[in-house]
Order: C-alpha cells, then sequence, then structure tokens
C-alpha cells in the first residue's frame, strides 16, 4: 500500500504544471475571427515541459498545422485573452502566439522541447477534429490526452497512450523525420513578463 500511494504522489508531483479541467466555449464569431492559416507545411509539433533540476516532465501540448494553426494545451494555465478558445483548443497561434506559449513555460526551473513532424494535410485535418471534439480535460491528465489524441493516426501506428510526458516526448522522438528543438530561459519562475502581456493583451495590435 506504501508504494501505491507513493507511485500515485510521484505521478500527482509529476505532473503538477497541468492546471485543472475548465470548459470554455468562445462563440463562433470569435473563432472565425482568431483563426490563423500558417504557410508552412501541414506539422504536428509536440511540446513537452521539463524540469531543469529533476529532469521530470511536467505538461505536454500539441500545435497543429493544417487549414489552421491551433494549439491544444489540455489543463493548461496559459492563455491569451485574444485568442479564442474551446476546451483546451487555442485559436489564432500566429508566430508570436507561439513564442508567448514557450516563453509562458520556459523559465529557470523548467525548459520546453519542441518535437515537430510533417504530416499528409489529411492527418493534420483528422488531428485538428481530434482536438476540437476531445472536451475539457480534467487536472493531470494533459500527457494522457495528447497521447490518445495521436493513437491510431496514420504515422503515428507507434505511439501508445501514455500519463507521463517525458514516456511521450521519447516516443514521439523515435518517428520518422521528427526534428527537435531545447528551449531554455533564466527567467524567474513567476513569468512575470508573460503575464503583463496577457493583461494587457487587448490593448496591443494584432501581430
Amino acid at each position: 500500500m506504501l508504494r501505491r500511494n507513493l507511485a500515485v504522489l510521484a505521478l500527482t508531483a509529476t505532473l503538477a504544471a497541468c492546471g485543472s479541467a475548465e470548459s470554455r466555449w468562445a462563440p463562433d464569431d470569435a473563432v472565425t475571427r482568431a483563426k490563423y492559416v500558417h504557410n508552412g507545411p501541414p506539422a504536428v509539433t509536440l511540446f513537452t515541459v521539463i524540469g531543469v533540476n529533476s529532469k521530470g516532465g511536467a505538461h505536454s501540448g500539441l500545435m497543429i498545422n493544417g487549414s489552421q494553426r491551433l494549439m491544444f494545451d489540455p489543463a493548461g494555465s496559459w492563455f491569451l485573452p485574444r485568442l479564442a478558445e474551446r476546451n483546451d483548443v487555442h485559436f489564432g497561434m500566429t508566430d508570436k502566439m507561439v513564442n508567448f506559449y514557450i516563453d509562458y513555460h520556459s523559465r529557470k526551473t523548467y525548459y520546453v522541447v519542441e518535437q515537430t513532424k510533417i504530416v499528409p494535410p489529411e492527418v493534420a485535418e483528422l488531428l485538428i477534429q481530434r482536438v476540437l471534439s476531445y472536451g475539457a480535460v480534467p487536472k493531470a491528465q494533459c500527457t494522457k490526452s495528447v497521447s490518445s489524441i495521436l493513437v491510431g493516426v496514420p504515422g503515428f501506428e507507434s505511439i501508445r497512450q501514455t500519463w507521463f510526458p517525458n514516456n511521450l516526448m521519447r516516443q514521439f522522438a523515435e518517428l520518422p523525420g521528427v526534428t527537435e528543438r531545447t528551449i531554455t530561459d533564466d527567467d524567474d519562475d513567476n513569468n512575470h513578463g508573460i503575464l503583463l502581456v496577457q493583461a494587457d493583451d487587448m490593448k496591443t495590435p494584432l501581430p
């Protein structure tokens, strides 16, 4: 029993960066206004947040570029008021918004691993539909939801469902054609800069 309790505590601590489930549903006009079409190839990008000292995975997010580019940030605490959100799916992911997302998660105590795989257009659209239909994600289930979405998708047949960000990151790295980069940041843990951006977001011009 003690070993089981310790395992549960370890899982909770590992996924501590994931927030609680919160259902948000932006109206259709807001989603239409926020839609952003990126000129890059159809692609899937996995973001993994990792503790600098512990090397433990803390959060997983999935960005999909297809007929539009959006971010699935399950049980995440990141948001920008101008980005329409529907149940953990953020619309309008311009390059500037992607940089805000990375900056929010990378700091003195955490770094971000970004892994990207180019996919056929139909695969990107399938994944977009999957994230849109998944629903709000409960606390500590960020990686479970991301891995569930990838399971069974053409080109991702080797992916298995997992609760652990590092496990999913390792699985993703083994897929053919994946490129990877690591982002570090010496900012303090309070993410003061990005919080100011969030608070003042509606006053600044669109990128």
